[in-house]
């Protein structure tokens, strides 16, 4: 039958139901999802040698002639062996197969195959142990350069590579192109046909980088086209004027505001002067300041008669939030509120009432403020703290909000609708992010590619920096002292641990070679044993949410000396009595982690520590702990952990609000990122809307990628 990428897997001989549901479970129902399943990595089985010539420390092929029958043994239940004597011109090699029986009835006294595998030499004995075999002159899957792809139990490799092979050969006639010709020429980019050809069976790997190359351009230009056009749309559409002198608001500050927090309020005086809607990133490292930054947007909503709207991730931090602004704008008559699960009742009720009459300026709280009920009388300006919990998707429905009263789209597609926002809004509210994660500035490329950017790299005055130092268990001991010290000086500490659940039990003081640190046998620990003296609460993110804001208030408060956490303090937690932060099993964080968490202390005027605490022998884990030793810099922290461990660990499970990337690497790729934003934002610039016919496939092909990814963008 003829085949073509929408045939069903299920149709080919080989599949059947069973094998297709398992398929279904790497996302591959029809030839073309299996085209674009892409290898993860790949085996050079070009290299052909006698077994005299094989070398010993890496595989080859070997061509060989079965001598004897296999034969089998069944060294225990659950363990089966065949054995196999083959030779050649030079020698015989005895090869081992762990648990395949089928061998016995594959392989045929006589007939000539090629095994791919290290051979093992003692003497003039030669060994292989499961090597991958075909017959001599077969060239399917020893000879050539071979894709290793994204497997899943019950599918093998070399099933997914006779579907990948068959895919491509019946398949690719016809393939559309999907970037524009001009696009490819400028760009010195193959055609489809041939990159997807190559990136599965390269002829060598020159031409696998060419197709690569390819691959990465047309996935990093269809995002960025994407969020091109989402910058693009927010530029055209009209945003009221809001007029705000940030020198006048300086003035009113209890401190002077830093060279860097100036220029970032005067980008946000510009844009909100602009006659468009803005739509920018402030992004700062630990301490910087972006606090009153935001608090500048906020008070000139307030000077023009409209109403700002303050989201946190977090209940304690929209507590914190809404202090903090208290203090800073209610001297300048700037009316703030709070809203979170604890407002109830009548107070609830009273509040929501003088929202939507326009007695409030500014009203913090989690995603509950954009929740049914709650209607502002005319919402101008919404800030977002903590971006990389914001995605994409919410910014383009938050700028489809325009008027007063109703609450905006949650961000999804409904009714089969494109997932980017129509143009032309006449009156969205400004939007104002946040974030304290330092990104890399090429990675911000991407990130925030429908965003302005406005970067505070300086911290205020008195902010000094806190001394880092690492340890091993050899000094665990002596580190208890140096606790029990800080908190003789009436000061408080943080022990962060990497994990909740018990990990084999034991005592900890007593155990120095535990490989993780769980919190909640730790915790005991140390109230029982350790410092049966002092207060220890304990925090995690498996505690009921009102339990954790109320060990939390108890620390805030100085009602605990140590608080034994995991990593929800990673973000917000003002504690300026808190001077040291003990981070267990430090080896197990990034560094752009562990540097938020030590930026929870040195908040105060208290001379601050942190102590990272490792068992790890591994040097390459200990040199990147030395990397934070050394600077204090977040900016410098975050370039060097995107190098080390690349962008999804960086923001830990798809934080980032960004689809999976299939070829990309973030970090490998990043010139060529520059080269396809460039283009994307060319071309976005030309034809906004994709319009033109030789945008067609490209529009597709966006809309897809962020229907597709919806639940990430949100």
């Amino acid at each position: 039958m003829a085949l073509t990428r929408e045939t069903p897997l299920t149709d080919l001989p080989g599949v059947g139901p069973q094998r297709g549901g398992k398929l279904e479970k790497l996302g591959l129902r029809t030839l073309g999802d299996v085209l674009n399943h892409l290898p993860q990595r790949y085996e050079d089985r070009r290299e052909r040698c006698s077994l005299q010539e094989a070398p010993a420390d890496r595989p080859c092929c070997v061509s060989a002639m079965v001598a004897e029958s296999p034969r089998i043994s069944y060294v225990r239940r659950g363990l089966s062996l065949v054995k196999v004597k083959a030779v050649d011109g030079a020698g015989t090699v005895y090869i081992t197969f762990f648990n395949q029986d089928y061998i016995r009835e594959v392989l045929r006294p006589g007939e000539e195959y090629v095994f791919y595998g290290t051979v093992e030499r003692q003497g003039n004995l030669f060994s292989m142990t499961n090597p991958v075999f075909e017959r001599e002159g077969s060239g399917r899957t020893t000879g050539l350069i071979m894709p290793v792809y994204p497997l899943t139990a019950g599918i093998s490799n070399n099933l997914l590579a006779g579907l990948t092979r068959r895919a491509v050969e019946e398949c690719l006639d016809g393939l559309p192109e999907v970037l524009p010709g001009t696009v490819r020429r400028e760009h010195r980019l193959c055609q489809t046909q041939y990159a997807r050809r190559n990136i599965h069976y390269p002829a060598s790997f020159e031409e696998l980088a060419i197709a690569r190359r390819r691959l990465v351009f047309e996935e990093l230009f269809v995002l960025t086209c994407g969020l091109a056009q989402l910058k693009e749309r927010r530029c055209r559409g009209e945003g009221r004027r809001l007029a705000g002198d940030p020198e006048e608001f300086a003035a009113l500050l209890p401190f002077a505001p830093t060279n860097a927090q100036r220029r970032a309020m005067e980008d946000i005086s510009a844009d909100l002067r602009s006659g468009r809607a803005m739509n920018r990133l402030v992004q700062g490292d630990v301490g910087s300041g972006k606090t009153a930054v935001a608090a500048f947007g906020a008070w000139t909503a307030a000077q023009n008669g409209v109403q700002c709207a303050l989201m946190a991730p977090t209940e304690l931090l929209a507590e914190q939030h809404a202090r903090t602004m208290d203090a800073l704008l209610a001297p300048a008559g700037v009316r703030v509120a709070l809203l979170t699960a604890a407002v109830k009742g009548r107070e609830k009720k009273a509040l929501l009432a003088a929202l939507a009459a326009g007695e409030i300026d500014l009203l913090v709280g989690t995603h509950a403020l954009f929740s049914q009920g709650v209607e502002y009388h005319d919402l101008g300006l919404v800030i977002a703290d903590e971006q990389h919990r914001f995605g994409v998707a919410q910014r383009a429905a938050l700028a489809e909000k325009g008027g007063a009263g109703s609450p905006p789209p949650a961000g999804r597609r409904e009714g089969g609708g494109d997932l980017l926002p129509a143009a032309g809004n006449p009156s969205p509210p400004h939007i104002l992010v946040m974030s304290a994660t330092p990104i890399p500035r090429t990675l911000a490329l991407i990130i925030y590619g429908d965003l302005d950017v406005s970067v505070i790299d300086e911290l205020p005055p008195g902010r000094t920096p806190v001394d880092t130092f690492l340890v091993g268990e050899d000094k665990r001991r002596r580190m208890y002292g140096f606790i029990r010290k800080q908190a003789a000086e009436g000061r408080q500490i943080y022990i962060v641990c990497p994990s909740v659940e018990e990990n084999g039990g034991g005592d900890w003081a007593e155990a120095p070679g535990m490989d993780l640190k769980a919190v909640t046998a730790y915790a005991r620990q140390l109230r029982e044993t350790v410092f049966p003296d002092l207060r220890v609460g304990l925090v995690h993110g498996k505690l009921k949410p009102k339990d954790k804001e109320a060990v939390m208030a108890a620390f805030t408060g100085g009602e605990l000396d140590v608080l034994v956490s995991t990593t929800v303090v990673e973000v917000g937690v003002d504690v300026p009595n808190a001077s040291l932060m003990v981070i267990e099993n430090a080896e197990r964080f990034g560094l752009s982690q562990l540097h938020q968490l030590r930026g929870r202390v040195g908040r105060g005027r208290h001379k601050s520590y942190c102590v990272l605490v490792t068992a790890s022998r591994s040097e390459t884990a200990r040199e990147r702990l030395k990397a934070l030793c050394a600077t204090n810099d977040g900016f410098q922290i975050a370039e060097e952990d995107l190098r080390l461990r690349g962008p999804g660990d960086f923001f830990g499970k798809r934080q980032h609000g960004l689809p999976q990337l299939r070829v990309a690497d973030f970090a490998a790729d990043m010139e060529l990122l520059k080269e396809a934003r460039a283009a994307a934002e060319e071309l976005v610039a030309r034809d906004p809307e994709l319009k033109k016919p030789a945008h067609r496939l490209l529009k597709r092909q966006v809309r897809k990628l962020f229907e597709e990814n919806a639940e990430l963008f949100n």
